[in-house]
């Protein structure tokens, strides 16, 4: 049995349980396995009429939502391919991505959308609303027919990259890839809740587009789970509180805005709290890297009793962990949350791996790293410390793009791009991306990720810290937020002193707005785009290099922008 066909069992097996919630309003909307069952087949029902045949490409542009599920579940079933796609992206990227893959027809989320994608795309495909597939009078009696018969090479889904480095490519995974990976993501999630649990509760406000996310959408639909979804970035707090998860997938930058938020809220209560928390957590931190102090146990427990407990309650008192993934996490934000009593088990996968290479055992953390191999999978190191993958989770290839699946590939290993090492133990850690590689005059090989973590770290208010200096005679920064120069400076004067001469940061420029998606300087799962970001600030780069070649003093140097 395959996953789809597993999924579509357990729907129809357990119709009077709950699998998905929708928060609404401050309000919780759920459908039972039943009712999702109903909304699959009357999806299916809709795609035979549409002409919809085995292997068309079917596009799905939408935020999260019970109806995009079924829909997903329904093209699957129907042996389609899935193109699911990033619904705040720019219509001209949106229409680049479908253009590539010729999707037969377009299911969108809101009208809205839908005429966006229209005046992008004049020759675009047919275009249907959930309302109308969805909508009154379309959910009569359905034929509940099974799946349509896939094999392991089936592709079911085209899940375009970010395109940090150049054009989205679109990654084939098929049903092989999905087959092996709900197994490894259900065995680490045993060990994680001790077992099958009668009612777990995971939230979910990630899209479904990327590939981790919809991972565990699918992960939830096999396991005893209910599956609340976000509706609204801008209410995630008032949703984890309505959800009440036992966990939930992250990107590193909310980890570290919620980090931020708790201990800004310590530093304004100040008095007796202040003291107290700073006391438990330089001891905390102290014990965690082997120099604690006689007293350190005292605070700790102090800290535990009368703050660090009531800190977790508000942030989820069932939580039993964060998991995070899509970027590296900074060592002291994951030792902060496991300070709090809140493991936070990290991920590391790119989308050709089917999202997933190493997961955290639940059982044996190590700060800093992203946990083991999954059982399964082979991964070493090749030149230049990137990371190579071998397994049954490793996609065939890039759709219409053969050349790029062949350069991707060498002796039948993948080349992630990514720089990482290992440890005795086996435990991974990725240390930046190969491509990335900064190479100045000097022509040492820096990676820039480690070095604007720091900075980041240092720097109050910084969105973004962005390493420049290919080719140039030192390195400078870029650092986006509403931040002063002088905190720049003190950061600075914190951080070059303990990196060697050539890896010191000699100037920078501040610009106040930050790299967004929106504004094309982030991809859609927020990662950098460094060569958009080299192409905006051009002029302001070589006037940086200019003004410290020319003498100018480090005051005339620094350059605030509007």
């Amino acid at each position: 049995m395959n996953f789809i066909e597993d999924i579509l069992h357990r729907l129809h097996q357990q119709a009077a349980r709950p699998v998905l919630q929708e928060v609404r309003d401050r309000r919780i909307v759920p459908v039972t396995a039943g009712e999702l069952s109903s909304l699959v087949r009357t999806a299916r029902s809709f795609l035979v009429k549409s002409g919809i045949r085995r292997g068309d490409r079917c596009a799905l542009l939408a935020p999260n939502s019970i109806h995009w599920v079924a829909m997903d579940l329904a093209i699957v079933a129907e042996g389609a391919i899935v193109v699911p796609l990033y619904a705040r992206q720019s219509p001209a990227e949106i229409v680049a991505m479908m253009q590539d893959c010729e999707p037969a027809l377009i299911c969108c989320g809101s009208l809205e959308l839908g005429e966006a994608i229209r005046k992008a795309w004049a020759d675009a495909p047919r275009i249907y609303l959930f309302e109308d597939i969805f909508g009154e009078g379309t959910n009569g009696p359905v034929p509940s027919d099974p799946p349509v018969p896939l094999t392991n090479d089936d592709p079911v889904t085209i899940i375009y990259t970010s395109g940090t480095s150049g054009r989205p490519k679109g990654v084939i995974l098929c049903v092989g890839n999905i087959n092996f990976m709900l197994g490894c993501t259900n065995d680490r999630l045993d060990l994680l809740m001790g077992g099958r649990v009668e009612s777990e509760r995971v939230f979910q406000y990630l899209p479904f587009c990327f590939a981790g996310s919809w991972i565990l959408l699918l992960t939830c639909l096999t396991r005893q789970s209910v599956l609340t979804m976000s509706t609204d970035l801008n209410k995630l707090a008032d949703e984890l509180k309505l959800a009440a998860p036992h966990y939930f997938l992250n990107v590193p930058v909310l980890l570290e805005r919620i980090r931020a938020g708790v201990e800004d809220q310590i530093r304004k209560k100040g008095g007796l709290a202040k003291a107290v928390f700073n006391k438990g957590k330089a001891a905390y931190f102290r014990q965690s890297g082997g120099d604690s102090h006689l007293v350190d146990a005292l605070w700790l427990a102090a800290a535990r009793s009368l703050i660090f407990r009531a800190i977790r309650k508000k942030l989820g008192a069932d939580l039993r962990a964060l998991i995070c993934g899509s970027a590296p996490l900074a060592t002291e934000t994951q030792r902060f949350f496991m300070m709090l009593g809140i493991p936070v088990l990290q991920v590391y996968g790119l989308t050709e791996t089917t999202a997933i290479c190493t997961m955290d055992d639940p059982h044996h953390v190590v700060p800093g790293r992203v946990g083991p191999a999954i059982p399964g999978i082979e991964m070493k190191l090749g030149e230049a410390n990137e990371i190579l993958v071998r397994g049954p989770n490793v996609f065939p290839g890039y759709w219409n793009q053969p050349q790029e699946t062949a350069k991707t590939f060498t002796d039948g290993w993948f080349n992630t791009g990514d720089q990482g090492d290992v440890d005795a133990q086996g435990n991974w850690s990725i240390t930046g991306r190969v491509k990335n590689l900064i190479i100045p005059a000097s022509g040492h090989n820096i990676a820039p990720e480690p070095i604007e973590e720091s900075l980041l770290r240092a720097i109050p208010g910084a969105q973004q810290v962005i390493l420049i200096g290919n080719g140039r005679k030192f390195l400078s920064a870029i650092v986006t937020g509403d931040v002063a120069p002088s905190d720049v400076e003190r950061a600075l004067e914190i951080v070059n002193p303990e990196l060697p001469h050539y890896k010191r940061v000699r100037a920078y420029y501040v610009h106040r707005d930050p790299c967004t998606a929106e504004n094309g300087l982030l991809t859609a799962n927020g990662k950098l785009k460094r060569d958009a970001i080299a192409r905006r600030f051009k002029a302001e780069i070589e006037e940086l290099y200019l003004a410290a070649e020319s003498g100018r003093s480090e005051e005339e140097k620094s350059k605030r922008g509007a």
